[in-house]
């Protein structure tokens, strides 16, 4: 056997370094305790351990069936005090329901024992006294035994009277089928409201996640670099495209109802516009390409996606208009089904307000673009004195806009009030930061922007992750109501954020061989997206998505709580009224419905995936 090689002073250590780790974990743990006011003396209190009982046994009975009551009344007479001459007693009929008072005659205020026999096993009720005056007095409950009997023992109050008095018993027992209570009905009505507001909140966010995927995942961003030039005309660019982008689309909303004035031809419009876009971006984004096209040719595809772009959003105005007039009239003549009209009708409400949005992104995007490639073709014809200028110009201007911008953000913020410090000054600062980086960065190659516009993104997504949809739904009812649209929206913008980096993750891990034969054939950026990466991605995307409206469908059940619809806001009524016996059926449904979700996502994603 081979001698240890550790000398005794090694081994100490190492001893002593294990016992420090031991008691500091002590330590910690012994401090958390005290943080999170661990008191297991509270969980042997009497009380605590009553009101336990008492909530278990009332989530055990859930509020989903019930039974029709009906209300049986049965006397027994007595005196109070005794009666001086002889009386008869009450003789019941032993068929039928009925009560003894033991005795039959007491002083007042005295206590007597009410027994009662052929109820209806499991009946509850209550025990009255009918004075003379015939003014009820409650005295006590009970609870029917398995032998259709109760005994429950009264205290009288002091109401003396030369007359018979009576002790009647109430009894609330069941008549008929059983049948589906109140709490079964409004539980059902919210369940189907929450699966519904996760489905739509997992379909938002999965159309608005999957293009920013691409922007944060690092295997495809960190190939794109840019001159100094480029990044400056790109960022001075951005205003002019969103503003531009923003004009076309009011233009084609003033112009489009004048061109195509009724439903068959806003259809038509509707058909016309996207063929004519799709046969364009076809011709500026052929799959493959031969040789490498003259410069006209490469000059030409920008122009032509942008027709293609101006096209669209008539062709988006056309569809807008067509949804809007079809929707009316579906809700006018569709009578119970009037919904499919407003769902049509709030559609093109849907493209009419995000027509705006869009379109300034759109130019915005392609302002960035076209600059970029305007660089890219001039950069090799112009001299270097000229392009060392054009890099000082554009760099100071793009600073001095950038920091501008920030500080008219920081004054719809703070309202400030003083357009020096917001304005003028952050420009200053940012024009000679932009100077400074020319001079640093003028001339050199390329600088790697990609990996910026990454770190922005996953910057993003993390900030916007780290907030949960239960914050996110208060400022969202602030701005469209308590309710399930609320709901919608909060999850909507946080499962953005999760399935944009869940996305793009998955094509971090996408094989490089599709998207390095692609770039080979000198493909552009758009081109190796649209045919060597998404090809790769879609099941993923599917299984993703899946997964997202199922983890939906759970958080919608907590968003309501804070007034985000769905079955949330029935349970946290139910429990704020300490009506648990309603909450635990709102709980079941949960469970059942969360537990269908997950049976259904798992079938679907291994038929699909």
């Amino acid at each position: 056997m081979k001698p240890s090689t550790r000398s005794p002073w090694r081994r100490l250590a190492r001893s002593v370094g294990l016992g420090a780790a031991l008691i500091l974990a002590v330590v910690i743990y012994a401090y958390g305790f005290e943080v999170t006011q661990v008191d297991l003396a509270e969980t042997r209190s009497e009380n605590r351990q009553t009101q336990l009982v008492r909530i278990l046994r009332a989530i055990a009975q859930p509020e989903i069936i019930e039974f029709p009551k009906s209300e049986l009344s049965v006397d027994a007479p007595f005196f109070m005090p005794c009666p001086s001459t002889p009386w008869e007693l009450h003789e019941p009929n032993p068929r039928q329901p009925y009560i003894l008072v033991a005795p039959s005659c007491i002083e007042p205020g005295g206590r007597v024992e009410v027994r009662g026999f052929n109820f209806d096993p499991g009946s509850r009720g209550n025990v009255f006294l009918i004075p003379p005056s015939q003014v009820t007095l409650r005295l006590s409950e009970m609870s029917v035994d398995a032998a259709g009997n109760f005994t429950v023992g009264v205290q009288l109050p002091e109401r003396s009277s030369e007359t018979v008095q009576t002790i009647r018993a109430i009894v609330r027992q069941n008549a008929g089928m059983p049948r589906l209570t109140r709490t079964a009905y409004d539980t059902w009505s919210k369940i189907v409201e929450t699966v519904f507001l996760a489905l739509l909140a997992t379909t938002l966010s999965t159309i608005v996640a999957v293009p920013l995927s691409f922007l944060a995942a690092r295997n495809l961003m960190k190939g794109i670099r840019s001159s100094l030039l480029g990044i400056s005309l790109s960022l001075l660019a951005i205003p002019a495209g969103v503003a531009l982008g923003t004009a076309v689309a009011r233009l084609a909303g003033e112009w489009a109802p004048r061109l195509l004035t009724t439903i068959p031809m806003n259809l038509a419009g509707v058909l016309v516009a996207p063929a004519i876009a799709w046969a364009v971006v076809r011709w500026a984004l052929p799959a493959v390409e031969a040789s490498r096209p003259p410069l006209a040719v490469r000059l030409a595809r920008p122009a032509a996606l942008v027709i293609a772009a101006v096209v669209s959003i008539f062709g988006i105005v056309f569809l807008a208009k067509f949804l809007l007039e079809v929707g009316g009239r579906l809700a006018d003549s569709l009578g119970e089904l009037a919904f499919l009209g407003h769902f049509v009708f709030n559609l093109g409400e849907i493209l009419e307000i995000g027509l705006g949005l869009g379109t300034a992104l759109a130019g915005a995007g392609i302002a960035s673009s076209l600059s970029g490639r305007l660089v890219r073709i001039l950069t090799p014809r112009l001299p270097k004195a000229a392009l060392r200028a054009g890099e000082l110009i554009t760099a100071t201007a793009a600073g001095a806009l950038l920091f501008a911008g920030i500080g008219a953000a920081v004054e719809w913020f703070y309202r400030i009030g003083n357009p020096v410090a917001t304005l003028y000054v952050p420009a200053a600062v940012g024009g000679l930061l932009g100077l400074a980086l020319g001079i640093r960065f003028g001339g050199s190659d390329t600088l790697p922007i990609g990996m910026v516009i990454y770190a922005i993104a996953r910057t993003v997504f993390n900030g916007l992750r780290s907030i949960e949809a239960l914050i996110m739904v208060i400022v969202f009812a602030v701005w469209v109501g308590i309710g399930p649209f609320a709901g919608v929206l909060a999850l909507s913008l946080h499962s953005i954020a999760a399935l944009a980096k869940l996305y793009s993750e998955q094509v971090e891990s996408i094989l490089p061989g599709p998207l390095e034969a692609i770039t080979a054939t000198g493909a552009t950026r758009l081109q190796t997206i649209v045919y060597a990466v998404v090809p790769q991605i879609i099941p993923p995307y599917i299984s993703f998505t899946m997964y997202r409206w199922d983890i939906n469908v759970r958080m919608s059940t907590i968003i309501g709580f804070a007034g985000g619809g769905g079955i949330g806001f029935l349970l946290q009524q139910n429990i704020n009224l300490l009506n648990y016996r309603a909450a635990s059926a709102q709980m079941l449904a949960i469970a059942v419905v969360v537990a269908a979700m997950d049976y259904i996502s798992s079938a679907l994603r291994e038929r699909v995936v």
